[in-house]
């Protein structure tokens, strides 16, 4: 392709609202076009890309079993409540009326859709296994779209979903799924981690997240030092803290503490640290109030939970969510209590805590960190004003409820081996889990066993955010000129740019070296355009069009022409005798290296 021909509008001018380096570079080297909150559009480059690494994942996908299916990006609304994920879902599910006021959905996900596709036509075990999978678009309403590609509204992705007659089968797709990912962000060239995760809203257990590195990524992970542990802080794990420091031991006492409010004027007055100190944390949650009769209305209600904590430990919300729903709650979202919600509730801001609670809140669920499980020595709120207890002994209580609830922090022990635990950023790529029969069994979607009995298929789950994977490349491996993609992600191969279209000798060696590499069938660009030598170059690190470019230049007088390498811009000077031999060597060793 002449670069002449191509619509590829560069620009100097940094774009307003642009933070990241990816966002930035995707603008202004022409891959992508903002239309709307959120939506972009994707420009002839943009596609050449989204399509190289389309084809990377088909090749794994294919090479597991999976087979290719496209379905609507459009849902019928029934489907999503028969599954319950209608109201659950949130607002990011966009809902909208045809015509014949029949309700629909854009799908943020297809779970759904593919449960009742496999519905109508798996009748039978000896039809089982079946993995599908297709790449579609989808559209989340973000309440706040930002990053570029990184978070959109609308965006491509893959998603597979497998069917199966039992868990320790599904075990197996699992198990070749995560060896497909991996196969996947090795063939782009990604440092990645493969890390623990909570299932969201799509539900279900074995929840693994494929995540780049990179110091712009949105997610936290943690990971351990010393052994290969890592999980996404929303569902990490830490070892069972040790006693930092001597207990304040006491006799079980209700003490007076005038204008002692917080875990830090509790550890001051009683001269503790802040491990012996409960911290409680009031939450609003809603939940699907469930319809009493076939006539009545469901709604979505509130009401109250109170965690507790060691002093110096944060709620992870994602983890309380999880909590609240393993007891039975069936929480959808986890809100800010206020002081008037408290005074409401019959609590005292400042001195809540655990001994009596119950009889003040009633059955509302009152949930400890699994860090507590037997603590003793503890001080906590007496449940009135101005007072604490001191010497609570939670091994004497009954009928606790623990759950892991804390943000695991740098420095915390690793549940695995004991190492230190550390924090680190990533992005999000890919995402694999188990929802065995969830879906199957809210959608009656069955099949017949061996012994001519019904039963719902069990099902995994596996995604990849396909627009996502371009900034992701980009915050890893661009530098500071501009675009730098993975060998089988770019563009072209080898860009040819010709100094000077003026002379007659760059001109036509560029342009017989152009058509000699095409008919080896090198993806290969020529920029012919008639503009100054050094735009040209400065395009040609921007836009990172092709992984290596050959420079026409002064130097043909001599015989000698220039080859660079985009990633690190390293330059080697060429006889230009022998040019096509060379960058066929070089092209096809490259080629070798990647496959």
């Amino acid at each position: 392709m002449l670069l002449s021909h191509i619509f590829m509008p560069t620009s100097k001018e940094i774009p307003k609202d642009t933070i990241l380096k990816s966002h930035q570079f995707l603008v202004r080297a022409g891959y992508i076009h903002q239309i709307g909150s959120g939506i972009y559009n994707f420009l002839p480059l943009g596609k050449m890309v989204l399509d190289n690494i389309a084809r990377i994942v088909r090749k794994r996908m294919n090479e597991a079993g999976a087979q290719e299916v496209l379905l609507s990006f459009v849902t019928p609304a029934d489907l999503w409540r028969e599954s319950g994920r209608y109201e659950k879902y949130g607002k990011e599910l966009l809902r909208f009326l045809d015509r014949k006021d029949q309700e629909f959905v854009l799908g943020p996900t297809h779970e759904e859709s593919i449960t009742q596709l496999v519905k109508t036509y798996i009748k039978s075990y000896k039809s089982l296994p079946l993995n599908l999978y297709h790449i579609q678009l989808k559209f989340r309403d973000e309440i706040r779209p930002r990053f570029g590609l990184m978070r959109t509204r609308e965006f491509l992705m893959k998603d597979a979903y497998s069917f199966h007659r039992s868990f320790e089968d599904l075990d197996r797709e699992f198990e070749a799924m995560y060896r497909a990912y991996s196969n996947i962000f090795n063939d782009l060239e990604l440092d990645f981690r493969v890390v623990d995760a909570d299932s969201g809203a799509i539900g279900g257990s074995g929840s693994k997240e494929f995540m780049v590195l990179a110091d712009s990524g949105e997610d936290t992970l943690v990971v351990c030092k010393q052994c290969d542990y890592a999980a996404n802080v929303e569902a990490s794990k830490r070892a069972k803290r040790q006693e930092p420091c001597e207990a304040p031991c006491a006799d079980f006492a209700l003490f007076s503490t005038p204008n002692v409010k917080t875990i830090e004027d509790v550890c001051k007055f009683f001269h503790i640290h802040p491990f012996y100190a409960l911290k409680a944390v009031v939450k609003k949650f809603t939940y699907k109030q469930q319809a009493e009769s076939k006539t009545s209305d469901s709604g979505i209600i509130s009401d109250f939970a109170v965690f507790f904590l060691r002093g110096d430990d944060l709620l992870e919300e994602t983890k309380a969510l999880n909590a609240l729903n393993a007891n039975g709650f069936e929480a959808l979202e986890i809100l800010e209590a206020s002081n008037e919600d408290l005074e409401n509730l019959g609590l005292i801001a400042g001195s809540i805590g655990a001994v009596g609670l119950r009889t003040i809140i009633g059955k509302r669920p009152i949930i400890f960190d699994e860090d507590l499980i037997d603590a003793r020595d503890i001080i906590c709120g007496g449940n009135q004003q101005d007072t604490h207890f001191v010497g609570v002994d939670f091994s004497q209580f009954e009928k606790m409820v623990y759950a892991p609830l804390c943000v695991v922090r740098e420095g915390d022990v690793c549940v695995c081996c004991g190492g230190e635990l550390e924090h680190k950023k990533g992005i999000e790529v890919g995402h694999i889990f188990k929802l065995g029969d969830k879906y199957s069994k809210a959608l009656q979607a069955e099949y017949l066993d061996e012994n001519a009995k019904m039963q719902p298929f069990i099902m995994g789950c596996y995604g990849i955010g396909i627009t996502r994977l371009l900034p992701a490349i980009l915050e890893q491996k661009a530098d500071e000129k501009g675009c730098v993609w993975s060998k089988r992600v770019a563009p072209f191969t080898v860009e040819i740019i010709i100094a000077n279209t003026k002379d007659k000798a760059q001109y036509a060696f560029g342009m017989e070296l152009y058509k000699a590499l095409l008919e080896q069938g090198v993806a290969v660009i020529c920029d012919d355009r008639d503009m100054r030598f050094g735009a040209k170059m400065a395009d040609f690190e921007l836009v990172g069009v092709a992984l290596y470019g050959v420079i026409i230049g002064k130097g043909l007088e001599s015989g000698t022409i220039e080859w660079i390498i985009r990633d690190g811009l390293e330059r080697e000077v060429l006889e230009s005798s022998n040019a096509l031999e060379i960058i066929l060597q070089k092209t096809q060793k490259n080629e070798a290296l990647c496959l």
